[in-house]
């Protein structure tokens, strides 16, 4: 088997550690210091995570998906591939090289899919764009291996409770928040929970219907009667 070559590193904004992009014959892998964040043999869970999330949300019209998280595009172009032409998705991607990366090296990968009319990208993180209320019908966040900060110590802030309601506000009623995660997380469950929202959780395969790793996805529902109310404690 070929070894494996760097294509490239990247720093993550704020100076929170450092991507490599790898390439072994076709297959590419995402990977921080020793973990391997994604892998282009390994897109069932993240395709996934856009299917689940548009079976709950498919009778909004003109919906608006909000993907946290640009890696390898597998969510992406799975969104793309069931939501109408009238749907808009926006992509946040913290890293400008991974978006590079997606236009350079992994062009192979993304296909056309970057040059999608329904698609916006944005360079930023994705906390910001969910300043504000009823904003969209699914944010879905693939930016860490769970609901805790890997790549970078601000994306813990998403994961409390404080962060939750504050992603709630910004779903419109019936909205959906799909979190994918490399693990099951009890306390992350409670904490969906006690921000408001109505959750589900789904295991499903790293390969999809060719097995791989049991992955995990969180399907929290905002319903018509959610009201976040204020925390005493965003660490909870």
């Amino acid at each position: 088997m070929n070894p494996w070559q760097l294509l490239d590193t990247a720093t993550v904004p704020g100076g929170e550690g450092t991507l490599r992009l790898m390439r072994r014959g076709s297959e590419f892998s995402i990977m921080a210091g020793s973990t391997s964040l994604m892998n282009s043999r390994m897109s069932g869970s993240e395709e996934a995570l856009a299917s689940l999330a548009w079976e709950r949300i498919s009778g909004q019209k003109h919906p608006h998906m909000l993907i946290g998280g640009l890696g390898m595009g597998f969510t992406l172009r799975a969104a793309l591939a069931i939501l109408p032409a009238e749907a808009r998705v926006t992509v946040a991607e913290l890293v400008p090289a991974v978006v590079a990366w997606a236009r350079g090296p992994m062009a192979e990968v993304f296909g056309a899919g970057l040059t999608d009319p329904r698609l916006t990208i944005r360079e930023a993180d994705v906390g910001a764009l969910l300043n504000g209320e009823k904003l969209y019908d699914a944010i879905l966040l693939d930016v860490d291996n769970g609901p805790e900060g890997l790549t970078r110590d601000a994306n813990d802030k998403l994961y409390t409770v404080a962060g939750l309601r504050r992603t709630l506000r910004a779903l419109r009623d019936g909205g959906m928040l799909a979190v994918w995660s490399s693990h099951t997380s009890a306390p992350f469950t409670k904490r969906l929970a006690t921000a408001g929202f109505d959750v589900e959780e789904a295991r499903v395969r790293a390969r999809g219907a060719r097995g791989g790793e049991r992955h995990h996805i969180w399907l929290a529902t905002k319903s018509a009667k959610a009201a976040p109310r204020p925390t005493k404690n965003p660490t909870s």
